[in-house]
């Protein structure tokens, strides 16, 4: 079974005091708005609709939590970043997205969708910046990397790598295309990693061991 087909919704969140207990090792889904993270949690899920894909950027402004079959939970964060959302919400939006991110001891990493087009945006770095202080790692997606050539998909891999070890040294990238289904075993071997699993497909390392649903990394 793949490390995330098979989600369901579990609740969603508006506030903070509304977030559930921590069930289990909880990896959440960020990105700006327009950069394809609903497409990227679909195809990583194998389910077109279990993320609500809008035409309009912004669309989501809760943080929607969805059970995976082994006990963790795939939390998908409101986009960031959409110039016409009135200040209060994206005030809201922002203090959400930075004391969750900050504080919640279940959180085991972060993953980041950023158009390859138009990568480490003034606030994809923001959001870097947030998590930092956390030391817990983060994973960039580089979604609709279908649109680039294959030197240019190179280059950019190359330059986002080059950016995020400026932050810390547990930031990786790889590219995604959620259209062309490319880079859902890379990603789902690296966030395997973080939950000590082991995806259908990949190679484990010798003498790695696996996490309990809920158990904390080291």
């Amino acid at each position: 079974m793949s490390l995330f087909r098979g989600a369901t919704f579990y609740i969603t969140a508006h506030r903070l005091a509304d977030l559930p207990p921590a069930l289990g090792p909880e990896i959440a889904f960020a990105g700006r708005s327009n950069a394809g993270k609903s497409s990227a949690i679909n195809a990583l899920v194998d389910h077109n609709r279990l993320a609500f894909v809008s035409k309009t950027p912004g669309r989501t402004q809760q943080i929607n939590f969805f059970s995976l079959p082994g006990g963790a939970f795939l939390v998908d964060l409101p986009g960031y970043g959409y110039a016409k959302v009135q200040r209060e919400l994206r005030a809201h939006w922002e203090q959400l997205l930075s004391t969750y991110l900050q504080t919640r001891a279940s959180l085991f990493g972060m993953v980041l969708i950023m158009d390859a087009r138009h990568p480490l945006t003034a606030l994809d770095c923001q959001m870097l910046n947030w998590f930092a202080i956390t030391g817990k790692p983060i994973h960039v997606l580089l979604s609709k990397s279908d649109k680039l050539s294959r030197q240019e998909g190179l280059k950019t891999l190359h330059a986002v790598r080059a950016g995020l070890r400026e932050y810390a040294d547990n930031y990786t990238a790889q590219l995604f295309s959620s259209l062309k289904k490319q880079g859902i075993e890379d990603a789902e071997e690296i966030i395997g990693n973080w939950l000590g699993v082991k995806p259908e497909g990949a190679k484990k390392a010798p003498g790695q061991r696996g996490l309990k649903p809920g158990a904390r990394t080291p």
